[in-house]
């Protein structure tokens, strides 16, 4: 063991409180003891720590990449975080305890042993700048509400199906302002044939609605009929359709209040352009491509290793004759969606892309499969140009699988929808 710090700790954290397990260097004793999950606790033992140590590096391994107690920890300069997941530990803890005991001061004492004799094997966890962690905990957090608004849009897409199936012709998608106000006002058949013809186009104009369109949806609603007259389905429909879209709406302000946040940091960040240069990341996804690769250029040394991280790249099990390449599952789940839906909102903005795309399904691959494999190609492009400074330029991109002479060329050729390349930014 080297000096390079002058301690080493493992922490098994809780909500309550961290057992920690703590070795100074050049010693052979474990010190153990347990710490409050309280801000007055964490920075009493961290000045303890500056103190006993004389400011010197101290290097903590924990169960955790976020959180309360790393985000205490990461204000303190001389503390080095190794982060690890928490199936790192369970092995680890499988291996030497096969019996399947399991006890937190242990625990602790674990994660201690495994940074001390298998750091090399650990990567430090070095903070983006403040912007750039603005910019990621503001998308993951948007991205939070997306799926919440989904998970309520189908639900009540559920029920008008089973109650109202007008509404879900005369509405479109269940995700607009218009939705949820219109569902708010009227939440069941017979609540909409008895209101005011001149009040319900009133609403639609309110959201802009065309004249025609709104003849149309009104004809509609006179000519319809309803589709069950059972009072029990009626009145719990009814109320279960207003509670959920009044939920919808209350997620609205907050989900544009987002929108204008990622927009104010994405114009001051240096990155900005870089990312939103991609085809398919507009508003929502170039900042999150952003904050997947940060600031910091020296945090990668290549493509593959976000391909890993973010489980886009397969693993691949060898035992024998048997070999199998399977889904990575183990892996940071914002990412793989981040770089997932990138790749999805690429297809219709980009010539070899799609080309690529139905190269992979000719091939026999299903739809998200083919996606991923896409993202896997993209990746190692959003790693070339991050590293470099450049903007994507489809152009010079082309220009580059026409010099390597591509098999992709004589699909892209052959694909009946080729456009010529651009540039537009798509939200």
């Amino acid at each position: 063991m080297t000096d390079e710090f002058a301690a080493y700790v493992g922490i098994d954290w809780a909500d309550q409180k961290h057992d920690v397990a703590l070795l100074p260097a050049g010693r052979e004793k474990e010190e153990h003891r347990q710490l409050e999950q309280t801000p007055e606790a964490i920075d009493a033992w961290a000045t303890e720590l500056r103190q006993r140590f004389g400011g010197r590096p101290v290097a903590i391994c924990l169960e955790q990449s976020k959180g309360g107690l790393i985000y205490a920890l990461m204000k303190y300069e001389f503390l080095v975080l190794y982060p690890i997941n928490p199936k790192q530990l369970a092995c680890f803890r499988e291996a030497l305890a096969p019996s399947g005991s399991k006890d937190d001061p242990t625990d602790a004492g674990l994660a201690l042993r495994l940074l001390v004799k298998h750091r090399d094997q650990l990567r430090p966890w070095h903070p983006d700048d403040a912007q750039t962690r603005l910019i990621r905990i503001l998308a993951e957090d948007r991205r939070g509400l997306i799926a919440e608004r989904t998970r309520l849009c189908n639900q009540l897409q559920d029920r008008l199906k089973q109650v109202f199936p007008l509404a879900l012709e005369i509405l479109g998608s269940l995700t607009t302002d218009l939705a949820a106000e219109f569902l708010a006002r009227y939440s069941s058949f017979q609540e909409l044939r008895q209101a005011k013809a001149e009040d319900i186009a009133a609403l639609y104009r309110l959201h802009n609605l065309g004249p025609d369109k709104i003849q149309e949806r009104l004809e509609r609603i006179a000519a319809a009929t309803p589709l069950t007259t059972d009072p029990a389905l009626l009145s719990s429909g009814r109320l279960w359709v207003r509670s959920l879209a009044t939920q919808l709406q209350a997620l609205a302000e907050p989900l544009r209040q987002y929108d204008r946040q990622l927009a104010d940091a994405m114009r001051l960040h240096p990155d900005a352009t870089l990312f939103q240069s991609f085809p398919g990341a507009g508003d929502a996804l170039a900042p999150r491509l952003l904050a997947a690769f940060g600031a910091d250029r020296q945090r990668l040394e290549n493509a593959a290793q976000m391909q890993s991280l973010s489980g886009i790249a397969p693993v691949t099990r060898r035992s024998g004759r048997t070999m199998s390449v399977l889904r990575r599952w183990a892996c940071n789940k914002f990412l793989r969606q981040t770089f997932h839906e990138f790749a999805q909102h690429s297809l219709p903005r980009s010539v070899w892309d799609k080309a690529y795309y139905d190269l992979q399904r000719q091939r026999g691959k299903k739809h998200h499969a083919a996606v991923r494999a896409l993202a896997f190609k993209w990746i190692r492009v959003l790693f070339r140009c991050w590293k470099q400074r450049l903007c994507y330029d489809e152009l010079i991109y082309c220009a580059r699988l026409l010099q390597r002479r591509s098999p992709l060329l004589a699909h892209i050729a052959a694909s009946p929808n080729s456009t010529p390349p651009h540039h537009t930014t798509y939200a």
